[in-house]
């Protein structure tokens, strides 16, 4: 963008005074707080917005959501802030009536035979990638319900709007039953294993339990397990929301009564099957499940997480089996916590052992119930940063200065969020 918005500006001014004790804090915050804006926010003439990843030129339905969450709070006094998100949600509104499959999407149609990825699966010119996740099709329903809160604009809701929204839920409820309806495959020819889905690009059998199967986490690994516990929580949650709109937006009884039901199955899934009776620490949820008594007990730094259940609205941060959950993903019994002499958190399988992201700590204060885990959550923060003035995606544990993805706007976006949220929003 060639000129940042004035509430974008008001507040990076505002950084002198409220962020005056810490220096480092301060210019992290200024760099990473307009980060999206500056580098990766493109505004098209048809009045959409193009939010692409960072060092990845491709728009992903779920960071593009996230990577523009922390200007929320600015939109009501913002015509500026408000026309860019609206223009991402309609922008998102039109790749997923493309392929609601796909993950990521072209600025740009491409020619076939220039597509990147050499998957096994169906082309198309406007799609980055069809690694199907249930979390992009929940982001763009959770950015566009918070706008409507945050500025009262209901113009999101138009006919192309209702239409996704049944898109989204018809294949959730396929989904519901992958093996026996869903058309859906996945496979990529000389990969890493994560990256390809075994048994012919089915993915490994389920049971059915009510749950929506996802191919990928949000990492873009594929599951071990087909139910993925958080993006379930997550589909859970915007249904909720799609209920809300169904009723008070669109006064429509039957669109209400399709995500409430959807929702309630999804949800019966969920406690049915996704709690683990862990002998350390009580009732857990677990990460995935395949219904038939299997559970991956672990978390993932990328978002959704168990970590970030409170985050995504599912329940409350003082819920028992979450709290039971947090002591066990913030733990060794996680087998992607980590903990050196820099830092201690969250990694994932997608990136090497002992890296530990700056998403997973900035989701670790966001979720934070003391205000002394959130200080700390912070000076690690602003320690691990490699004194290049931004966050990345992950960074060793002993050495920070060994890292992954020096140019990743959704880290930067998060942590932005957490640090207006402690020093503006909670004032």
């Amino acid at each position: 963008m060639e000129r940042l918005p004035q509430a974008v500006l008001r507040v990076m001014e505002e950084a002198s005074t409220r962020l005056n004790d810490n220096e480092k804090l301060k210019q992290l915050f200024l760099n990473c707080f307009p980060n999206t804006l500056k580098t990766t926010t493109k505004l098209h003439e048809d009045g959409t917005s193009y939010v692409f990843t960072g060092d990845i030129p491709a728009m992903w339905l779920r960071d593009s959501s996230a990577q523009v969450r922390q200007y929320l709070p600015l939109a009501a006094e913002d015509a500026d802030v408000r026309r860019i998100i609206a223009g991402l949600v309609r922008k998102q509104m039109k790749y997923i009536q493309i392929d609601p499959y796909a993950n990521a999407f072209n600025e740009t149609p491409v020619p076939l035979e220039e597509i990147h990825h050499r998957d096994i699966t169906e082309l198309n010119g406007w799609v980055w990638e069809r690694k199907y996740e249930i979390d992009s099709l929940c982001y763009p329903i959770q950015l566009g319900y918070l706008y409507w809160k945050t500025t009262g604009d209901t113009s999101l809701f138009d006919s192309e709007f209702r239409h996704v929204a049944h898109i989204i839920m018809n294949l959730w409820t396929t989904e519901q039953r992958h093996f026996e309806q869903s058309s859906y495959r996945f496979q990529r020819q000389d990969c890493r294993p994560t990256d390809t889905l075994k048994n012919n690009g089915m993915g490994m059998p389920v049971n059915y339990t009510g749950m929506t199967w996802s191919a990928f986490r949000p990492s873009d690994d594929a599951c071990t397990f087909g139910y993925l516990i958080p993006s379930n929580m997550f589909a859970v949650v915007v249904l909720r929301y799609l209920e809300e709109i169904a009723r008070d937006v669109y006064q429509d009884e039957l669109f209400a009564e399709k995500a409430r039901r959807l929702g309630i199955e999804i949800d019966e899934g969920i406690q049915a099957y996704g709690i683990f009776h862990h002998p350390k620490y009580g009732k857990v949820y677990a990460y995935e499940t395949d219904g038939y008594g299997n559970y991956n007990l672990m978390d993932d730094a990328n978002v959704p997480s168990l970590l970030a259940i409170p985050y995504l609205g599912y329940t409350s941060a003082d819920d028992p089996i979450y709290q039971n959950t947090r002591k066990l993903i913030l733990s060794e019994e996680n087998p992607y916590y980590y903990a050196g002499k820099q830092a201690r958190g969250i990694g994932s399988p997608h990136t090497p052992k002992d890296y530990i992201w700056h998403i997973a700590l900035s989701m670790q204060g966001l979720t934070a119930a003391t205000d002394e885990e959130i200080q700390e959550v912070i000076a690690m923060l602003v320690d691990t940063d490699a004194e290049l003035g931004y966050m990345h995606e992950g960074f060793h544990k002993d050495d920070a200065k060994q890292f992954t993805r020096e140019w990743f706007a959704w880290s930067n976006s998060l942590f932005s969020e957490l640090i207006h949220r402690e020093f503006w929003l909670k004032k």
